[in-house]
């Protein structure tokens, strides 16, 4: 079994930035762990916007300029960097950028490469986990999706809890 990890956006913008959340803060110490411990391949997502995000659809909606390439609000966080940037001096893609909250090209890179269980932990878990677990689903409907709650940070426990939920009933595994 081909085994991927997807650490979504778990970048400064959304742990101590721009959109800082305590619910974010609080799970770095485990993600930091989990991704430490991992044994298979990780894939790192990074929320990625230009400098005309206010002009945006999102940045209408969001007014909050964030994640903005070449920023620093952009990194990930420097507990999680160090992982990255061994996947990239061992010859790997450590990064999926994406300008919307779901990445096509998470689903392709899935795909491509033959990935038959997707585990995914991040921020935030109802929005960009969950539509992440969606694209991962919609482009690979025979892999096995899961989602580690704990892994997890939304805006509230409630949000988060909602998300986990939606994503049980389109057959997500929540562990």
């Amino acid at each position: 079994m081909k085994k991927l990890l997807v650490v979504v956006d778990m970048q400064k913008d959304f742990v101590d930035g721009a959109l800082a959340n305590e619910n974010a803060m609080a799970i770095v110490p485990a993600v930091q762990k989990f991704v430490g411990e991992w044994k298979d391949d990780i894939v790192f997502t990074r929320d990625t916007h230009t400098k005309k995000y206010m002009e945006t659809l999102e940045g209408k909606k969001l007014p909050v300029r964030h994640c903005v390439a070449g920023t620093e609000g952009h990194e990930l966080i420097p507990e999680l960097k160090p992982f990255a940037d061994r996947i990239e001096q061992n010859g790997g893609r450590a990064y999926i950028d994406k300008p919307v909250f779901g990445a096509e090209e998470l689903g392709r890179f899935v795909r491509d490469n033959g990935y038959d269980d997707v585990t995914l932990i991040g921020v935030c878990t109802g929005i960009c986990v969950i539509s992440n677990a969606v694209v991962v689903r919609t482009f690979n409907p025979e892999t096995d999706v899961n989602v580690v709650a704990n892994l997890c940070a939304c805006l509230t426990p409630e949000t988060h809890q909602t998300a986990l939920d939606a994503m049980k009933t389109f057959q997500v595994n929540i562990i």
